[in-house]
């Protein structure tokens, strides 16, 4: 059975992209200028660049290893402060049972559920609260109001 004139075209095509690949395949051994070790090396100069020329020796600094940290460092003794807030209800939607506390002394504003509230409150009632991570920040939780 003969061949079609589309499959010899196909052939063909295929037999010069092989001719074409192993053309460029020499040209890349007889370019290659032999990987001399020096020629691979690259460094990182004072700035985090990659650069071929190896850093100044004036600029680098001594580093003791017992003064890198490995891992998370341990917590130090520190003056626990009153866990117990107040502030001011600045919003309350009643509908969605959601609101925002404004902090009296760090004037920062809180998420507020109702779930979280001893008694019921109300905007512009002065409240005790704590605080704990939420799921977008800081929510003010055991909330009930001062006089």
């Amino acid at each position: 059975m003969a061949d079609s004139f589309s499959k010899k075209e196909k052939e063909k095509k295929k037999a010069q992209k092989k001719k074409e690949k192993l053309a460029r395949k020499e040209a890349r051994k007889s370019q290659d200028k032999g990987g001399d070790l020096d020629d691979m090396i690259a460094y990182v100069d004072e700035n985090g660049v990659i650069v071929d020329t190896p850093p100044d020796e004036k600029k680098k600094t001594e580093v003791k290893a017992e003064n890198i940290e490995l891992g998370i460092p341990k917590k130090e003794d520190r003056v626990e402060e009153d866990p117990i807030h107040q502030g001011k209800v600045t919003f309350f939607n009643h509908d969605k049972a959601y609101g925002f506390i404004k902090d009296k002394s760090s004037q920062e504003s809180f998420f507020v559920h109702m779930n979280n509230c001893r008694e019921p409150i109300t905007e512009g009632d002065k409240v005790e609260f704590e605080l704990e991570p939420g799921q977008k920040g800081m929510a003010a939780v055991k909330v009930k109001k001062i006089a």
